[in-house]
């Protein structure tokens, strides 16, 4: 079939089309109903369909007599281990955990917190909670304290499951201290904590409420698979908001497995039995969808690496993994090829690994800027594949369909839209543009699969936020344009949420930050692009009068506050005092002009300025900001 009559078939009658895809998954009851609105108008897919995602990825193959392939190989160049783990080893451990948690009273739609690093105990744990039927929201463990006490709060988990620590190169990270004093933050409390003691750092525990993972498991019995509703939710991750406050996505059960079985296939090329590798961490999407569920309800071999593109130990790293273990498609942000080039700018490393295995490179996660595009192409000779999607969707809106209908690529372009997404480019006033007309990047309803069906705890917000700017369209938040062959370009947000190293961070949350320290009257943080990480925050703090402080200790103490606040991953290096902030004559102060001229971009003196000598002034400070 070509692309162009997927496509077709998905958007002209896309019940048949995905009722067509469910058929691949092992349901207990397969749905009839395929596509209806909830009692909130908000559309929902296989209505009454029961299953069970955990079923779907690991029992189902196990019957039918996949339970000796490999599932899961563990690579750990951060602590020298490397483990294969079949489907029938995953299954059953999985099944004992699920056991473990049950014992602590967790049962269908409670919440369990997941707050780990890249170790297989994280997948565990994940798909314990799928097994059954709790909702499992897993963050990320470079946040800090006050990041995981705000989910904490929003969640109100039952358990929260921990490890004693995480490593970052050769930097032992201990998450024990960082999970205590988020409880103490939050008004919510767990009523457990599970921890899982890794040798590198023992954890202190308190014997009202912590329990050792291993203590756990070992008195506790595998129990069967729960069924839930396709329209169950299955977990919640939390993405930043321009507001500062993150945003709970809830994906559903149901949608959920059938978008990532398909796209597995679609976009990826990926068969039974086959090896990929998502180089990311199970704290963000791309982990949950591909390191592991569509791996996993596809039958493949996934790989889960707790290590760096780079000094874990050389800027060979990705090409060692990839040789390793055979992996047909790698997945990674931009960001990691970028540090591998910048260590290894010939890619002569790359020529010390048998890399006949690898077939595809598949980016997403920020814009690919052509540079790095063609650096990856021309040193691999293998397709570099851009695609692109939110944490929203689960899975790529837009893309190259390698497992239907390969085309062309361009350098800067994530292809064609993918089946179910109706993507259109309009104006301001919801109009559709032409080719090569830039406008706002929307999805016309209704959205396909896997797609988010609400905020956790607060339909109005999601309304609010995605619904509300064009009638009957999902609005994505990013601009961009269709080029006249239907290709679409994705130029960058429209909001003041940024990516860095494809990440998406508010820069709402920093301000609060920066704004918290009692010498600073006001700030603005704006993300300016980087070679290395797509962007980097740069902090322009106006101070109170009177306030007698050397600029470079401020600087020092802002920079560890947003560390200590927000964490590492905010990569927050820049913060430069400033006489005044140029803003409108109703106060809104001039992100976009900013952005622009540390950019290097041309821009307007908008009409509305209070005063253009404000903005002009800044020109020099934000010429000179250097990320080398």
């Amino acid at each position: 079939m070509t692309y162009e009559q997927e496509y077709q078939a998905s958007i002209e009658q896309p019940e048949k089309f995905w009722l067509t895809k469910a058929e691949q998954l092992d349901w207990f009851q397969f749905p009839t109903q395929v596509l209806e609105k909830d009692e909130n108008g908000i559309d929902r897919w296989f209505v009454d369909g029961e299953m069970n995602t955990c079923h779907m990825a690991l029992d189902a193959h196990v019957k039918a007599g996949r339970g000796d392939q490999v599932a899961i190989y563990y690579d750990s160049p951060v602590t020298g281990t490397q483990e294969s783990w079949s489907y029938q080893t995953l299954t059953d451990t999985v099944a004992v955990f699920a056991g473990a948690l049950q014992q602590q009273g967790v049962t269908k739609g409670d919440r369990v917190l997941i707050y780990m690093p890249m170790i297989p105990q994280a997948v565990v744990a994940m798909l314990a909670c799928a097994r059954l039927g709790a909702v499992h929201s897993v963050v990320f463990g470079g946040f800090a304290a006050n990041e995981l006490a705000v989910r904490i709060e929003d969640a109100e988990p039952k358990v929260v499951v921990s490890a004693s620590c995480g490593i970052e190169i050769s930097r032992v990270i201990e998450y024990k201290p960082l999970l205590d004093k988020a409880i103490e933050l939050s008004a919510h409390k767990p009523e457990r904590c599970i921890v899982y003691q890794r040798e590198q750092a023992q954890a202190d525990m308190q014997g009202d409420r912590d329990l050792d993972w291993e203590q756990a498991t070992s008195e506790a019995q595998a129990v069967d698979c729960i069924a839930v509703k396709a329209t169950d939710p299955l977990y919640i991750l939390y993405t930043s908001g321009t507001t500062g406050k993150p945003k709970g996505v809830v994906r559903d059960n149901g949608g959920h497995a059938v978008a990532m079985r398909y796209s597995m296939k679609a976009i990826y090329d990926m068969n039974p039995g086959e090896v990929f590798w998502a180089a990311s961490d199970v704290g963000w999407v791309v982990g949950h969808s591909y390191i592991v569920y569509a791996p996993l309800l596809s039958g493949l071999s996934t790989v889960l690496y707790e290590g760096k593109p780079v000094k874990t130990p050389d800027a060979g790293a990705f090409w060692r993994v990839c040789a390793d273990y055979k992996v047909k498609a790698l997945f990674a942000a931009p960001t990691a090829f970028r540090a591998i080039k910048k260590e290894d700018p010939e890619g002569t490393a790359a020529s010390n690994y048998d890399l006949s295995a690898l077939e595809t490179v598949f980016m997403a996660g920020e814009r690919l800027d052509p540079p790095t595009y063609d650096w990856v192409r021309q040193l691999l000779g293998r397709p570099v594949i851009d695609h692109w999607w939110q944490t929203e969707t689960g899975w790529g809106i837009c893309s190259n369909l390698m497992g239907v209908d390969p085309k062309p690529c361009k350098a800067g372009s994530a292809t064609l839209p993918s089946p179910g997404f109706d993507v259109q480019i309009l104006s301001d006033d919801g109009t559709e543009l032409g080719p090569n007309e830039q406008g706002h990047v929307a999805i016309k309803l209704p959205l396909p699969p896997a797609c988010l069906p609400t905020v956790w705890g607060d339909i109005e917000r999601f309304k609010e936020s995605y619904l509300s700017t064009f009638d009957g369209y999902y609005v994505s938040g990013d601009g961009g344009y269709k080029d006249e062959d239907g290709y679409v370009f994705i130029m960058g947000r429209t909001d003041d949420v940024i990516n860095v190293a494809g990440h998406r961070l508010s820069t709402g949350e920093m301000e609060e930050v920066l704004a918290a320290h009692p010498a600073v009257a006001e700030c603005a943080v704006i993300g300016a692009n980087c070679e290395l990480k797509g962007q980097q925050p740069i902090g322009l703090v106006v101070l109170k009068d009177n306030v007698d402080i050397e600029e470079v200790n401020l600087s020092h103490e802002l920079i560890q506050s947003v560390r200590d606040q927000i964490g590492a991953v905010a990569s927050f290096r820049t913060a430069m005092v400033v006489k005044r902030l140029p803003k409108t004559r109703s106060g809104k102060i001039l992100r976009k002009a900013l952005r622009q001229i540390a950019n290097g971009e041309e821009y307007v003196i908008p009409s509305t300025i209070d005063d253009p000598a404000s903005l002009t002034e800044l020109e020099g400070v934000l010429k000179a900001v250097s990320f080398a």
